[in-house]
């Protein structure tokens, strides 16, 4: 058995010396009363992980419990939890397989996985009858997974002495009840998970526990042919059908397109100023599924001249792979699920999102892997297409959720209903996707998300716009990194202004996003109010730099209905009236340019005039 702290000669004072201020709040509230079951709230990167050792140690020495069970999601945190525990003299079987039986004398307990558990609960039940057992669930919301794991869990561990039930997240895209979880009556029906303690993102934050996490999402022109042959041309982020939502979105993600190459591209810039702080500082890709992962590797060898690490879920070597990656100063790694939780990499801050899992609870956890501070100062930047769903998320990130189940008492209708429109964590793709075939895909930088507001200017990718938010030094307080975003905001907005008097001239960049809508119905022009049509002897365009005006202004429309709601049509509708002209496919060079001068002067005089 693995040394005890009062065997060691040191007292209850010395294992509580080393921990954080919330650690340290949550062992009084663990002990302040005597319970068997204990649910811990704490955001990623907090130290879930030394604080379930740090009371279990002290289990231990008040020979309340002998024995140790760790139940995690994946191989590679049973070895993980095994290595943290030997710094608490706890020795932990990570290697033990269902087929041993009986656990090695050596060790004080062993680290399974929820898996295991399900494939023989009686067998675990057991070995925590034989011995007072405490049991810990690392991120106990995998115990809802698959009802059959819960059962299962429930089965073997219902006689432990003490259970701790760890998360990060404690809330579920479905209604599977978690065992050993407490649920209260909510009015109206229904159950809310309770919590013992609760230490969220925001508090972390303030505490310096965790670090400061700047979104940078990218929007941009998607084409793609449906099923039935069609092509449909859109702007992502813009209003749109729940499939057409789904298309737009993994065609961003398609390897062979723009957007993620421009994305990757300036992912690397942004790493690659962040290590001039943090010299050791890595970034990570998470991608759909395995083809993709590959394909991103290989777009970062190209970017970099090194390949970046592949982790894949069927390789056995994946673990190791992990390990390695962490103590080295490797750029790069890629991967599908096996970083996504629970896997400590500290020196990981730079992400790109290249995922289109859309669930609350996957959002948080792969945030959470950029988020563990090593010192004060140090920020993540995560880089994500324009989907709603996904700014949504990151808005919210300071949003505390329990896990809610549904009223036993609906509906069969409502259950079907709750059925249809439950989002599942479906690791490589979106469920009932229809089948359709990307075409194009260009990248725009649209802004940047911080402390719930929004900053920057939507603007081309590679432009000095952009650059200014991806040259943020890599070591700033919160307060700082509030104060800069604003600054460089305020000085694009002040170089747009003083440059109005060249509006006419074709630009580089689009409007700005702190624009208001038009709030006016467009009316349909007329031939008495339009301008005149540009004279004959007008500047011939190429098609291709036609096109490219129409695409210019096609990616304007795009950002200024995503800021307001309006759609394209009607957009396009009040700029013909403002500007006059015929359609879009039948303008003029002139009569583009004059449209891009008009909503840019829309978003800078913030009205539309």
């Amino acid at each position: 058995m693995g040394t005890l702290r009062s065997d060691a000669g040191y007292g209850e004072s010395d294992l509580l010396s080393g921990l954080r201020g919330w650690q340290k709040d949550a062992y009084h509230e663990y002990f302040r009363l005597p319970r068997r079951d204990f649910l811990l709230v704490a955001t990623p990167g907090a130290g879930k992980t030394t604080y379930a050792l740090t009371v279990a140690a002290e289990l231990l020495a008040r020979r309340e419990v002998a024995r140790i069970t760790i139940v995690t999601p994946t191989e590679h945190l049973k070895h993980q939890w095994a290595v943290a525990a030997q710094r608490f003299g706890i020795a932990i079987d990570s290697r033990y397989s269902n087929a041993q039986g009986r656990a090695g004398a050596d060790f004080t307990g062993v680290a399974v996985t929820y898996a295991q558990v399900a494939a023989h609960p009686v067998l675990h039940r057991q070995r925590t009858e034989n011995r007072r057992t405490l049991v810990v669930f690392d991120e106990v919301h995998h115990a809802g997974d698959a009802l059959s794991w819960g059962d299962a869990a429930k089965e073997a561990f219902d006689p432990a002495r003490r259970r701790i039930a760890l998360t990060g997240t404690p809330f579920r895209s479905d209604a599977n009840p978690i065992p050993f979880v407490t649920y209260v009556d909510e009015p109206g029906g229904g159950k809310r998970s309770s919590s013992d303690y609760v230490y969220g993102y925001g508090p972390a934050l303030e505490d310096a526990v965790v670090r400061p996490v700047i979104f940078l999402a990218y929007s941009g022109e998607m084409r793609w042919r449906t099923r039935a042959g069609d092509e449909i041309t859109a702007t992502l982020g813009t209003s749109m059908t729940k499939d057409q939502i789904a298309q737009a979105w993994r065609t961003a993600l398609d390897p062979a397109g723009e957007w993620v190459t421009r994305v990757l591209e300036a992912a690397d810039k942004r790493l690659t100023e962040v290590r001039r702080g943090m010299p050791d500082a890595g970034g990570l890709v998470i991608a759909n599924d395995h083809a993709d992962a590959r394909a991103y590797a290989a777009l970062l060898k190209g970017l970099t001249g090194k390949r970046p690490v592949v982790v894949l879920s069927d390789d056995p070597a994946a673990s190791k792979k992990i390990t390695a990656f962490t103590s080295s100063d490797d750029r790069w790694m890629v991967a599908v699920r096996m970083v996504s939780e629970g896997v400590d990499v500290p020196r990981l801050a730079v992400g790109v999102y290249a995922t289109s899992v859309s669930t609350p609870l996957f959002f948080a956890q792969a945030i959470g892997r950029f988020v563990r501070a090593r010192q004060r100062g140090e920020t993540a930047s995560v880089f994500l297409p324009s989907v709603p769903v996904l700014l949504g998320f990151a808005a919210e990130l300071e949003t505390e959720r329990d896990h809610v189940l549904r009223s036993s008492s609906a509906s069969p209708e409502e259950d079907e209903l709750a059925e249809a429109l439950r989002e599942r964590n479906t690791q490589d793709q979106l469920d009932d996707e229809p089948a359709f075939e990307a075409l194009n895909a260009s990248a725009h930088f649209d802004r940047v998300l911080y402390d719930g507001g929004e900053f920057g200017t939507a603007t081309a990718a590679g432009s000095p716009e952009e650059e200014d938010f991806l040259g943020l030094p890599g070591l700033l307080d919160p307060e700082q990194v509030r104060v800069l975003l604003r600054k460089r905001q305020d000085a694009q907005l002040a170089a747009r202004a003083a440059a109005r008097s060249t509006a006419h001239a074709p630009a580089s960049s689009p409007f700005a996003h702190t624009s208001v809508p038009v709030t006016s119905a467009p009316q349909a022009p007329s031939a008495s109010s339009a301008p005149p049509a540009p004279s004959a002897d007008a500047t011939p365009v190429s098609r291709e730099a036609l096109g490219a005006l129409r695409k210019e202004l096609n990616g304007l429309v795009g950002a200024w209905s995503h800021r307001t709601g309006q759609p394209h049509g009607v957009i396009h509708t009040e700029l013909r009236r403002e500007c006059g002209g015929p359609a879009l496919p039948q303008a003029s060079a002139d009569q583009i340019n004059a449209r891009i001068a008009k909503i840019r002067q829309w978003a800078l005089s913030g009205r539309a005039s």
